[in-house]
């Protein structure tokens, strides 16, 4: 099997799961810090499973620009959505402290 086969095997694969399963959660995740949640346990799971993921298929990804501006939007989101709930949680922990 090939390079360009076995790269396109893998964003098939990685397409399918975006539509699926990564976007839609990660668009969830993004409406819940945005109304003031703070991120539980298995959303930190998931982004790290989202990094872990995108680190391991970097060199197949390198190889095809025609996604980077995707991988790029989609990092972008991702950030968005750690860089509020980071605040979320530091407002919530200072909302306690008083207590």
């Amino acid at each position: 099997m090939s390079d360009a086969t076995k790269d396109a095997g893998l964003i098939q694969v990685l397409a399918e799961r975006l539509e699926k399963q990564r976007l839609p959660r990660a668009l969830a995740m993004k409406e819940s810090v945005d109304r003031g949640e703070v991120l539980g346990d298995q959303d930190i799971e998931f982004l790290e499973a989202v990094f872990r993921d995108t680190a391991q298929i970097k060199p197949a990804l390198d190889a095809h620009p025609e996604w980077h501006d995707l991988v790029g939007r989609l990092m972008h989101l991702y950030r968005e959505i750690t860089e509020k709930a980071l605040e979320n949680e530091k407002k919530a922990q200072g909302g306690t402290m008083g207590l």
